[in-house]
């Protein structure tokens, strides 16, 4: 397979690439600054996006994993802090970015035949889940979610399958050190998901260890 993921330069993304390279498949693996192994992509970025789009040539793209996301707002205090440009920051990578993405690489995995998207949202994504704080990021994980469940509907004529996943609360930086699972744990059920995606389950949204998330 022709995998690609988006924020791959650590975390999540990274140990994805590793494994999915590891299996023998063909990773193409993306960071805001490029660097070792990753091709250049912000994919909060029309231009970034497209550039990246043509670089892949017309080739065909089996998964494509929106793993790139940012959480700015964590320890925001309500009367003083969620400042409007991080809102918009976070909303052109966290939500922006996964459908600029999607769209440019349209060609890529229609050409696969039976391509799958997954979209990595989060459980702070779901109406269940609202004990207040960080409200940035769990507006733009939600929109991601009902992005996805769009996608899914959209796609469907075209046989392309999209799923939509809570990683766990992965000890990253982004998830701090006090998180409940690493990133091994994370990416190992992950990719269990992915490969278990189907038509048949399309616009699921799912934890990494499989269990089905109230939207």
């Amino acid at each position: 397979m022709h995998i690609v993921i988006t924020g791959a330069s650590r975390g999540i993304g990274a140990e994805l690439a590793k494994r999915y390279r590891a299996a023998g498949h063909t990773v193409t693996g993306t960071g805001r600054r490029g660097g070792t192994g990753l091709v250049p992509l912000d994919v909060a970025d029309p231009e970034s996006v497209a550039a990246f789009a043509a670089g892949l040539d017309g080739r065909a793209v089996d998964l494509l994993v929106c793993n790139a996301g940012i959480y700015p707002d964590k320890g925001q205090a309500l009367d003083s802090g969620y400042p409007a440009p991080m809102w918009a920051e976070t909303f052109a990578t966290n939500v922006t970015g996964v459908f600029l993405s999607v769209q440019a690489l349209l060609p890529n995995l229609r050409a696969a035949g039976n391509a799958r998207i997954a979209v990595i949202s989060s459980q702070m994504a779901s109406h269940t889940r609202a004990p207040g704080g960080s409200y940035i990021y769990r507006a733009s994980k939600a929109a991601a979610l009902n992005l996805g469940r769009n996608l899914a509907a959209d796609l469907a004529p075209d046989g392309i399958a999209v799923g939509i996943y809570h990683p766990g609360w992965v000890r990253t930086d982004m998830g701090g050190d006090a998180a409940e699972i690493g990133v091994d744990e994370a990416a190992g059920g992950l990719i269990a998901r992915f490969d278990a995606l189907g038509m048949d389950d399309t616009g699921c949204f799912r934890t990494w260890d499989g269990r089905e998330h109230a939207y």
